[in-house]
């Protein structure tokens, strides 16, 4: 009974309207009278308007008035400017307007040109031309040099100088040893230098030992000897005995 209570309040088709009692008929009456009025006030095409109160109709418009106005100060397609006051009518297109010169200074967004007064289309182009000397500078959108004054592209020449001179010491792909000052190039050297060290070091297979010095060459062939001795010792790890010294391969063989 419980179940086929809780299926008619929620308006399921399980719901079997003959098996209820006066007293649940009723809660299930207060529950569609409830839904419809949710329905209502969500635009859902389930809602019957006719079945509203006199308040709940009133407190419905109100509703859908406002949400209208929401609708079209938020720029939204299913804003109605036929149902808007004019007061808020005026107020709608002032931020309709903000909202336009908003897109022309940001680039984010549709931006109409032909809306824009005198005033807006100068304060869109500078703030167009920032923000090309912005990406021009950090190397990131869409730059354009030829909208670059002297000052900017000197700035934006010397972050790209900057830009390429760590990308050449961090050994990433966008790197052009070309533009490198001698400084920079002598810096990326080493750089390269100690990332091939460390290569060989951890056993990498981007390891170039032609590049080692004799100091560095003998420095990983002691570790390494010392490694495999000690792999030998310990049953642990790749053992190479023939690398062993006699000293070292009695002390793993005492016997021997």
């Amino acid at each position: 009974m419980a179940q086929n209570l809780d299926a008619c309040k929620a308006g399921r088709e399980t719901c079997d309207v003959s098996k209820l009692s006066a007293a649940q008929s009723a809660e299930v009456a207060l529950a569609a009278h409830a839904r419809n009025v949710v329905n209502c006030r969500n635009g859902y095409e389930s809602c019957d308007r006719s079945k509203l109160t006199e308040p709940e109709t009133i407190a419905l418009a109100v509703a859908d008035h406002q949400r209208n106005v929401t609708d079209c100060a938020d720029g939204m397609q299913s804003c109605d400017p036929a149902k808007l006051t004019s007061s808020e009518a005026r107020e709608m297109a002032a931020a309709e307007q903000k909202r336009n010169l908003a897109a022309c200074k940001n680039g984010v967004g549709a931006c109409d040109r032909s809306k824009l007064t005198p005033a807006e289309t100068e304060e869109a182009n500078i703030a167009e031309r920032q923000m090309n000397a912005s990406d021009c500078k950090s190397g990131a959108g869409q730059c354009d040099h030829a909208q670059l004054t002297a000052s900017q592209t000197k700035d934006a020449t010397a972050a790209e100088d900057q830009r390429n001179a760590q990308n050449c010491a961090n050994g990433w792909d966008e790197c052009d040893h070309s533009k490198l000052t001698p400084l920079q190039a002598k810096q990326t050297a080493y750089s390269e230098h100690q990332r091939n060290f460390s290569a060989c070091k951890d056993g990498q297979e981007t390891c170039d030992y032609t590049q080692l010095t004799a100091t560095e060459t003998k420095m990983l062939s002691d570790a390494e000897h010392k490694r495999n001795y000690a792999a030998c010792l310990k049953g642990y790890g790749y053992c190479d005995p023939s690398r062993l010294t006699v000293e070292e391969a009695r002390t793993i063989h005492p016997g021997n």
